[in-house]
Parts: structure tokens; C-alpha cells; sequence
């Protein structure tokens, strides 16, 4: 964790600055926004920055915007400073910290800042596969692909991979190359210098050079565009980089990995992925099982999760129902791992006691895991069923019986005639006394032979 203090804190800078580095985060401070900015442009990123609200805070968020620079913003000020704290949250601050700093409170900002669910749970044998060919190969500086569908935890694996290796201790940095516009993705990797193009107000050191010793992130990467695939190309085989505007090179020293949820040798076979590249970034693959091949991490994660926000709703004694626990594995779950934990955020705030029963468990349609249950399913299949016969004669029963028959099977009448155990004479009377009385009937379909036609 980067945290970046900026201006005095009335005093509080030194209890701030050791309450942060007690929880691990390395501090650098800037005195004002414009010291803030030379740092945040010269590459000595930030992953947080506290702010003195005494400062003009909207000023800040409008400068790091307009140079497309994404770090999170905290106010701090005095207890009784409400207005401005107001006021700093308006203008784009994620929160207010009260001085002088509470330990708790700064440590919880800097915990949801440092996103501690980058932790990897994991149960199943297919995933412990992965985690070890992982663990051999972090140490290396070799270039990895890491694929999977989405949300199954390709940036989780990277940050793995980060830790395990020898650059640790340096930054690691993460692009999401479909979250920012093809125009703008070349200045955002490689920097520019002052007038490169309208808006290049001063140089900005890239991601690249920011992550220089350390690693490098390029989620999506499938979504680049191929112009600047050369680009990148050049810079991974000469660790040299151009800024957009520059007329000299810059030598990084960065361990690439590159994540996608699309197959990349289906990409360059349809040539919007440059073959080159993909045998530069995949010297290593690690391929990520989505979450339904991994039945045994569905309980740990749903588990994990609960704690995580029971713990962050100040909820005590939260846990999964039986009913629950067979609801979860029971499910697709087509969002993989994401999907699961916006489940169970949901399931914690949904409960009506200390357990979790499958009605809290509330998919994005709308429906609980409850109502699809194979079993909940099947019963209330058969009920709907019952209840559709109540009222009817026989004859009616029937009738309705062998007319939706006849047109699950396209109108074939032979094939429905061996589905209904009847024979094709007795069926094709039916029918005629049934379109004799006015119901509508399906025209013959199907490769059954003209003889048999109804």
C-alpha cells in the first residue's frame, strides 16, 4: 500500500504518517497539490492519497481527471469541520477521517483500500494445480498469461505471482486495457510529455515507467488495439519505451503479465491479435477453471465472504444454513467468483436471523437460489402440474395431453404416437374429432411417411 499524505494535517502528519506505516503501507508526503501532482506525474505513484481538507480537494480531483490519473482520494480535518467534510466528499473525496486520526479508522480506509479479498481462498484440487504451477514459476521474470472466464480471479492470481517473486518489495501496477479508450491507452501505458496533445498540461510518466522494477499488470489485454500491440511488442523484447511525444527512449525494468477472458489463439487467427505478441506474453499460461469445475471452492468462498461482511456490517454470529450451503453448490454460477461474493454481500444484508437460509441467497434476476434448486424445482414443477388437472374431465386431460405432445414434436405424428403409447390409427382419430370440434391441431411435420399423415 502507497500512501501519499498531502499537506500538514493541522498539526496530526507525524500520528497519521506512523499509524499508516504500522499497518504497512509505505508513506511519502507532498506539502501541497502542486508537489502532490510532480509526484503522481513523476512516477512515484500513489495507491491512496489523505488530503488536508483545508485544502481545495475538488481542485485536486479535477487536475488528477483531467490527467487521467486514478488514485483514491481521503479527507482529513478536524472534528468539528462538518461543512468542509461535506464539502470534500462532494467534490470527490471516497471518505472523511476525523483528527486527530483514529488507528482503527485509518487502518479500516487503508484495509478496503488495499483490498484485502486479494487474498486466495481456495479448496479445490483444480485450483491448487493452478496456485502451484503459480508458486514454481513467481520467482522467474519470464512473461505470464493468465486466462479464464470473468470473474473467476485473474488479477487475484497476478498479485499471487507478484508477491511470490523476487520484485515483491517494488510496485505493482495494473492496467485494464478495455476500460480505457483506444485513443488514450498509448499515454496511459507509455506517459507523454508536455504539449503531446490537447490536455498534456506537463509530462506524465506512464505505468510502464511507473512500474518500473516491478511488475506490470495488462488486464484484458485482448481488447488492444493492434497498432499499439506493436508497441508494446517492441517494449517487452528491448525494455525501452517511448513517451507519446518523446524523442528518447526510456529504459524499464518490469516482469509483464497479461490476463484475458477471451482465447488469444482464436484472436490471431482472426488477426485482431498479433501472433508475436501472444508468444511473448505466453511463455507461461495460467489457465483459471471457472467457478463450477471448482464444487470444493464454493463453500470456502461463500464462507470467506460471509466473514468479510458480516465483519463489515458489524453483523456477529453469521453463518450459512444447511439449505444454503446445498443451495451454493448446487448453482452455475455463470459470474464465477464475483458473482458469488455480490451473492452473498447481498445474503448478509437480506438474512432475517443469524443464518443464511436460500431466500437470502438473491441472484441479479431476482430470484433466490431457493426457487432454483434442482429439487425446489422439480417439486414445484409437479405442483404446477397437479394444479393444472383440478376441474377437468378426463377426456379433457386428454386432450390436452396428446395436443402438446403433438406439438413438442412438431406436428410428427409418429413420433407422438410413441411418446403417448398409442397407435398412430387411434391418434389420427383424435385428431380429426379434435379439429372436428374446433381445436386447433398441428400440421403434420417431421420425416414421417405420407401414409401416416393426419
Amino acid at each position: 500500500m502507497r500512501l501519499m499524505i498531502v499537506g500538514t494535517l493541522r498539526g496530526q502528519l507525524s500520528a497519521a504518517t506512523r499509524i499508516a506505516m504500522d499497518r504497512g503501507a509505505s508513506v511519502m508526503h507532498a506539502s501541497g497539490l502542486d508537489e502532490a501532482m510532480k509526484a503522481l506525474r513523476g512516477g512515484r505513484g500513489a495507491d491512496l492519497l489523505m488530503v488536508d481538507v483545508a485544502l481545495d480537494i475538488g481542485d485536486l480531483v479535477a487536475r488528477i481527471e483531467l490527467e487521467r490519473i486514478h488514485v483514491p482520494i481521503v479527507a482529513c480535518g478536524t472534528e468539528n469541520d462538518a461543512r468542509s467534510a461535506v464539502a470534500a466528499i462532494r467534490a470527490g473525496a471516497k471518505e472523511y477521517i476525523p483528527l486527530p486520526p483514529d488507528p482503527e479508522m485509518i487502518a479500516a480506509v487503508l484495509a478496503a483500500v488495499a483490498e484485502e479479498t486479494h487474498s486466495l481462498v481456495y479448496r479445490d484440487e483444480a485450483m491448487a494445480g493452478v496456485v502451484r504451477l503459480a508458486q514454481q514459476i513467481a520467482p522467474a521474470d519470464a512473461s505470464v498469461l493468465i486466462t479464464g472466464e470473468s470473474g473467476t480471479g485473474k488479477e487475484v492470481m497476478a498479485r499471487l505471482l507478484h508477491r511470490k517473486s523476487k520484485r515483491s518489495d517494488r510496485p505493482f501496477i495494473s492496467v485494464n486495457c478495455a476500460a480505457i479508450p483506444e485513443s488514450l491507452l498509448e499515454s496511459e501505458l507509455f506517459g507523454h510529455e508536455k504539449g503531446a496533445f490537447t490536455g498534456a498540461v506537463a509530462r506524465r510518466i506512464g505505468k510502464f515507467e511507473e512500474a518500473n522494477g516491478g511488475t506490470l499488470l495488462l488486464d484484458e489485454i485482448s481488447e488492444m488495439d493492434v497498432r499499439l500491440q506493436a508497441k508494446l511488442l517492441r517494449a517487452i523484447q528491448e525494455r525501452v519505451i517511448d513517451r507519446v511525444g518523446g524523442t528518447k527512449p526510456v529504459a524499464v525494468d518490469i516482469r509483464i503479465i497479461a490476463t484475458s477472458n477471451r482465447n488469444l489463439s482464436e484472436a490471431v487467427r482472426e488477426g485482431s491479435f498479433r501472433e508475436d505478441l501472444f508468444f511473448r506474453l505466453n511463455v507461461v499460461n495460467l489457465k483459471i477453471p471457472p467457478l463450477r469445475d471448482r464444487p470444493a471452492d464454493v463453500l470456502a468462498l461463500a464462507e470467506h465472504f460471509v466473514h468479510k461482511y458480516c465483519e463489515a456490517n458489524g453483523v456477529q454470529d453469521c453463518r450459512l444454513s444447511e439449505e444454503a450451503r446445498r443451495a451454493l453448490t448446487a448453482n452455475r454460477w455463470a459470474g464465477n467468483v464475483r458473482e458469488l461474493e455480490n451473492t452473498i454481500h447481498r445474503a448478509v444484508l437480506l438474512r432475517t436471523g443469524e443464518t443464511i437460509g436460500p431466500e437470502a441467497l438473491v441472484l441479479p434476476d431476482g430470484s433466490s437460489l431457493g426457487e432454483n434448486d434442482p429439487a425446489s424445482r422439480a417439486a414445484q414443477a409437479a405442483e404446477a402440474a397437479a394444479r393444472a388437472f383440478v376441474g377437468k374431465t378426463v377426456a379433457e386431460v386428454e386432450r390436452d395431453l396428446i395436443l402438446q405432445t403433438l406439438d413438442h414434436c412438431l406436428g410428427n405424428r409418429t413420433h407422438a404416437a410413441n411418446i403417448l403409447g398409442i397407435s398412430i390409427r387411434t391418434l389420427r382419430n383424435k385428431l380429426h374429432q379434435y379439429s372436428d370440434e374446433g381445436f386447433p391441431v398441428s400440421a403434420p411435420g417431421g420425416s414421417e411417411t405420407r401414409a401416416y399423415a393426419g
